[in-house]
């Protein structure tokens, strides 16, 4: 009796209290201070089909085809910007996965288009079929199918 009356008291008060801090929708958008921002949108719109959001001279956002998903790409040291958002990005340690529902056409169309693919398409012992690309700013791309091993 005393746990059920816990319980209730847990639910009735503390709930509440806890689901009015969490925060509401939330959604990311990646990003990445870099001078190659014409390059950045060939590759993107040209090799994986994103379409273009917004831009102007110092920063574009796309996005991926279904629209779900942006990335965004800034000038570094731009006046407009305050000084975290001024630094380029140096080109390692950061990659993106861009899940498809099938993984081997868009690995063949990659191909085809002449990109440089960085692993070539292969399973996982944990169930994943995927390839890997590098963006213009040395971002890994990690291209994959999930899939039950």
């Amino acid at each position: 009796m005393k746990q059920g009356l816990l319980w209730v008291l847990l639910c009735c008060f503390a709930g509440p209290i806890y689901s009015q801090t969490k925060p509401g929708k939330m959604k990311l958008n990646a990003g990445i201070i870099t001078s190659k921002i014409a390059e950045s949108k060939r590759f993107y719109t040209e090799i994986l089909g994103f379409g273009v959001t917004f831009e102007n001279d110092f920063y574009l956002l796309l996005h991926t085809p279904d629209k779900q998903s942006e990335i965004s790409f800034l000038l570094p040291e731009h006046a407009s910007q305050q000084p975290l958002f001024r630094p380029a990005f140096e080109g390692k340690g950061v990659y993106l996965t861009i899940e498809v529902e099938k993984v081997d056409e868009m690995y063949e169309r990659i191909k085809a288009q002449g990109a440089v693919i960085k692993i070539p398409i292969r399973n996982e012992p944990w169930g994943d079929r995927h390839f890997a690309i590098a963006d213009p700013n040395g971002v890994g791309i990690d291209i994959v199918t999930y899939s039950q091993p």
